[in-house]
């Protein structure tokens, strides 16, 4: 069975985006500074790549508008929009959990839940994340969209790793 990780940027107090969406605040203490350290090594592992339609349109229209930064993967965009498939893009109205059920039972590598909150907000509660990638930014947002919006039933976690830098700090738990 395929391992599902759910690989994502937050700041201090939880936040993955402003309340209006935006992510430029995701970067470290001091600007020039490789902050794609631990993104470069995680993203080897994964062939499958699934988010949101959100996620989605930023991506296309704001931060990398010229060139689909997934082109090696096979992308799931779960949306309730009828858009006609893409190179390596296939659009969904499946929920984020059959979805992800679905996919772990194929051949290949890991899946990365990219986000946005309401594809990843399900797996949690279902228990279908099997990895946990987050990179804490230092940066305390105030209010934004939650990473964790909701409240679930507890799940025991194993820290496998953490490291820091630029004032990144990265953890990698996995359930227990």
């Amino acid at each position: 069975m395929r391992k599902v990780t759910l690989f994502i940027a937050m700041s201090v107090d939880g936040f993955i985006a402003t309340e209006n969406g935006d992510v430029s605040w995701l970067a470290g203490e001091q600007s020039g500074q490789n902050d794609t350290q631990s993104y470069d090594e995680f993203i080897k592992e994964v062939d499958t790549v699934v988010m949101g339609y959100k996620t989605y349109h930023q991506l296309k229209t704001e931060l990398s508008p010229n060139e689909w930064p997934y082109a090696n993967c096979q992308t799931y965009v779960i949306t309730s929009k009828h858009l006609a498939n893409e190179s390596n893009i296939i659009f969904t109205s499946k929920d984020p959990s059959s979805l992800v059920s679905e996919l772990r039972q194929k051949q290949g590598k890991t899946i990365w839940i990219c986000g946005g909150s309401q594809v990843i907000q399900p797996l949690i509660a279902d228990g279908l994340i099997d990895e946990y990638y987050l990179n804490v930014i230092p940066t305390i947002l105030g209010s934004g969209i939650r990473l964790f919006n909701r409240k679930f039933a507890k799940q025991d976690l194993h820290l496998v790793s953490s490291k820091s830098y630029n004032g990144i700090t990265d953890l990698i738990y996995r359930r227990r």
